[in-house]
């Protein structure tokens, strides 16, 4: 969708491309080149959004100080489709191939909600890559361990079904689940086509993943400037999570916003200046512009 064809304005959204990443598949991305020499962010969208719906206040704002680069996740808008189970850490290596693709030695991870965990696994899986951490409205845990094998097993009898199922009632089940939740607004109507583009199959795998991550015991040795952006009144990732991570990682800074876990889409007035606060924060902690590029 261009933004000439959507009933939400959405001012500066860059159109996008497809773009083949070898051995992987073909992904979506949207790109601003922000000024000579700027810092690069990777911006990582949450579950059952897209690089759209997730940023689509945020891409002006940050274009006027960095490079911003954003992708649709396996499954999630125009990202990668294949038969795979969803892993997040395929996610992660398909960001880290993006990057390749693009000839960006290193830059800002900036995580949203689910797009935590892809931060997260990236800076694990990629060290070399990853020049700081942006971590907003998200946890390095997400559930208890209590049921989760028998949500793990329900999961996958249910994405067994939905790749059984006749594509047409794979659209009214996506229809129910994943459009009819918002609201007959403009923001509303937008973001039900935004949704549309989603795999069914994909979303309950992916919410299955994101359930079960856990980084706990590992997240503590990340050692690149990080900032992470609490939402307060977020009752999808509670803020004592988001606390946590960020008690969990050395000199991390916090920023706050007053907001649900949907401030990015619903009141990105407040959430954008919080964003781009975090971004210059990690962006002025490294050592050398260098580093970013």
């Amino acid at each position: 969708m261009t933004i000439s064809e959507s009933p939400f304005p959405t001012p500066g959204l860059p159109e996008g491309r497809f773009l083949e990443l070898p051995r992987r598949g073909t992904t979506f991305v949207r790109e601003l080149p922000g000024p000579p020499g700027a810092p690069t962010l990777l911006l990582l969208h949450g579950w059952t959004a897209n690089s759209a719906l997730n940023w689509f206040a945020a891409y002006q704002p940050l274009a006027g100080h960095f490079r911003v680069i954003a992708l649709d996740h396996r499954g999630h808008g125009n990202g990668i489709r294949n038969s795979r189970q969803f892993r997040l850490d395929d996610c992660a290596d398909d960001a880290d191939a993006l990057l390749d693709v693009l000839g960006v030695e290193r830059a800002i991870a900036v995580g949203y909600s689910m797009g935590g965990p892809i931060a997260q696994l990236l800076w694990r899986r990629h060290r070399d890559r990853v020049a700081g951490l942006v971590l907003c409205s998200t946890a390095a845990r997400f559930r208890e361990r209590r049921g989760e094998r028998v949500l793990q097993g329900l999961a996958t009898g249910v994405s067994a079904i939905i790749r059984a199922t006749p594509p047409w009632i794979d659209r009214r089940l996506a229809e129910k689940f994943l459009v009819s939740k918002y609201q007959d607004t403009p923001l509303g109507c937008w973001a039900r086509e935004q949704a549309r583009l989603n795999d069914l199959r994909t979303m309950v795998e992916a919410g299955h993943a994101v359930g079960a991550f856990d980084s706990r015991d590992w997240i503590g040795l990340v050692d690149v400037p990080t900032a992470v952006v609490i939402t307060e009144r977020d009752k999808t990732v509670l803020p004592i999570r988001q606390r946590a991570l960020a008690d969990a990682i050395d000199s991390s800074v916090t920023f706050l916003v007053n907001g649900r876990h949907d401030v990015c889409a619903t009141q990105p007035e407040i959430f954008v200046p919080a964003l781009t606060a975090a971004c210059f924060d990690v962006a002025g902690r490294i050592s050398s512009t260098n580093q970013l590029n």
